[in-house]
């Protein structure tokens, strides 16, 4: 019997890749002959080059970089072994959690570091580069980053293929737009909200006059992605945005890994509407489908449960649904670890 187990970070508690080996742990006790095929995947943002490092050999790089407020910091980036392949997180160099709660203003941080990454790969004789935007400080539409590349925009347009991982739908500007859904959470007041959407506006504007973008690509699903980055990255770089998940499907080779399996078991740490919108367990069960393997959702929490089960999942089902203890408890890492294991073992020692 084969299960592949494709398991997203439970946030705040285990690792992908410590979900997936528990997930494993569980399926030797009861059947130890069992063809597991472990993946711990990230749906695109912060966590994407780990995954990547995890799936084949690359090497790491380390680059002096501006960060968000212009201050000099070490980022990291991995390098294919062909070294024509770059895979980066904007986050790296520009993220939030780089920024003290304290100094975090949108208004000031800037993209220029991830400006600073891609002249490095560039430098360096890569063609192609893979890059995460999730967990930005940012929301200045990607243009500290053409100011960091202002001498090579033309080439870095042409010749290097940008493919973005991006795991948000939201526009450029609008009340559903990177300022409005995200800047509150960056550290903008209201009123830097609407300086901060106007701004953006402003910047899709002139790139319309100056012939570099359509009217409608600041509609794109996705433009407002870390701030208006990926309006930025497709406007003057020529990159494409996907959603993360499926550019790492696509380089796990998942279709392969499917063949002749008999389940697929995913999960997060909590499962609700927002995971059919491109989370990695929606993803795993759209690649799923066309191969017709179940796909069981097991995760710390569940809600909207007869919503998941109608998307497609075979089996929706927390792994914490027997455990009366609080929450606080539950989140410790050992106790995840131990439920996903305990949770597996009942659910599939019938199949000894």
């Amino acid at each position: 019997m084969k299960f592949v187990l494709a398991f997203d970070s439970f946030k705040g508690c285990l690792t992908a890749q410590e979900a997936c080996q528990a997930a494993a742990d569980g399926l030797r006790d009861v059947l130890p002959d069992a063809d597991i095929v472990t993946l711990p995947l990230s749906d695109g943002g912060e966590g994407l080059v780990a995954c990547i490092s995890r799936l084949f050999p690359v090497r790491r790089v380390e680059v002096k970089v501006h960060g968000p407020l212009m201050e000099e910091r070490m980022a990291a980036y991995a390098l294919s072994a062909d070294a024509q392949t770059a895979y980066m997180e904007m986050a790296a160099a520009s993220g939030l959690t780089l920024v003290p709660p304290t100094l975090r203003n949108p208004l000031v941080t800037t993209t220029y570091g991830v400006g600073d990454m891609i002249r490095d790969a560039v430098d360096r004789g890569c063609r192609h580069i893979v890059m995460g935007i999730g967990g930005s400080a940012t929301c200045d539409g990607g243009q500290g980053m053409l100011q960091a590349l202002e001498d090579i925009l033309s080439f870095v347009r042409n010749e290097i293929d940008i493919t973005v991982a991006c795991d948000v739908n939201n526009p450029l500007y609008g009340p559903d737009g990177a300022a409005c859904v995200f800047g509150p959470q960056k550290g903008a007041t209201a009123q830097q909200v609407i300086l901060l959407d106007d701004r953006l506006r402003s910047f899709a504007h002139r790139l319309e006059r100056q012939g570099l973008a359509s009217p409608t690509l600041a509609s794109h699903p996705g433009a407002g992605a870390a701030g208006g980055l990926g309006y930025g990255l497709m406007a003057c770089l020529g990159a494409t945005l996907q959603p993360g998940i499926d550019i790492l499907l696509r380089i796990a080779q998942f279709d392969t890994l499917l063949s002749g399996a008999d389940y697929v078991l995913t999960g997060e740490g909590c499962s609700d509407r927002q995971t059919l919108m491109g989370k990695v367990p929606q993803g795993v069960l759209r690649w799923a489908k066309p191969h017709h393997v179940p796909v069981h959702l097991l995760s710390g929490s569940i809600r909207d449960h007869t919503l998941l089960r109608a998307a497609g999942f075979a089996l929706v089902r927390s792994i914490n649904e027997s455990d009366s203890r609080p929450l606080d408890t539950l989140l410790l890492p050992d106790v995840a670890r131990q439920n996903i294991i305990r949770t597996t073992r009942l659910l599939y020692a019938q199949n000894r």
